[in-house]
């Protein structure tokens, strides 16, 4: 492994406690760092998403219990998008396939990273496009998303946000909640197909031996959540991260 367990254990703190200050898990960085250390392809979905759960778990109770999470406007999006995602993480996928996808799919979220302040200004308006409360539109997005998140090991609010932003679904911190809610649920349901593609026993077992990566974003999530997004230039944030995604999405698509 080019970084070294324990290293990359010490970059996966470092992005949780990014990503949980501004309530997201930070998949897109994880299965990026796994693909720079070279892991076996199948097993870097099942490492993000797991990173995926132990990092938003937390920011979801604390946007609960700010009572920022609006289940009645949310569940149409999670309708479809759990079972989708359990369905991508059941397709199995050859290696060329699987990292061009996954190559296109960071390529993607960080182009979104970078213009996402862009889609704010954009979407800052008082009043949502008419099409956005089409019964079919949130469903639709929800599941479109969910099945490339469990078919690749990305949690899916990097792109489920500017949409919501863009078309003025709320204001952006109950966004944010939102995207948080999406990430945890459908990281368990893609996570949930991917050990079932694998072999649940075999499945984790494996994935066991990559234990340090999970303490990391354990500890880092929490450091996060305590700084919260006060503490750090989200900007920044979002541009570092997006660097990093893209050089990681040109080296997979230029192989």
């Amino acid at each position: 492994m080019a970084f070294g367990i324990f290293g990359l254990a010490l970059l996966f703190a470092l992005t949780a406690t990014l990503y949980a200050s501004v309530g997201f898990g930070g998949g897109s960085t994880y299965i990026a760092l796994l693909a720079l250390a070279a892991l076996d392809y199948r097993a870097l979905p099942v490492i993000a998403l797991l990173c995926n759960i132990i990092v938003v778990t937390g920011g979801t109770l604390r946007f609960q219990a700010r009572g920022l999470i609006e289940w009645q406007k949310i569940w149409p999006i999670l309708l479809l998008s759990v079972p989708a995602a359990w369905l991508g993480g059941r397709m199995v996928l050859a290696q060329d396939s699987f990292m061009l996808l996954l190559g296109l799919s960071l390529a993607a979220a960080g182009l979104l990273l970078i213009i996402e302040p862009f889609i704010k200004r954009a979407g800052g308006g008082p009043r949502a496009p008419s099409w956005t409360s089409h019964l079919l539109f949130a469903p639709v997005v929800g599941t479109g998303i969910g099945f490339l998140s469990g078919m690749v090991g990305i949690g899916g609010g990097i792109f489920l946000a500017p949409i919501l932003l863009l078309t003025r679904w709320s204001d952006s911190r109950r966004i944010a909640a939102t995207a948080s809610v999406f990430i945890l649920v459908n990281s368990i349901g893609g996570l949930a197909g991917q050990l079932m593609k694998s072999g649940l026993a075999s499945g984790g077992e494996a994935v066991l031996a990559y234990w340090p990566l999970f303490v990391g974003v354990l500890l880092g999530g929490q450091i996060g959540s305590i700084l919260a997004s006060k503490a750090l230039p989200e900007i920044w944030i979002r541009r570092l991260t997006a660097l990093l995604i893209l050089y990681v999405a040109i080296r997979i698509l230029w192989v």
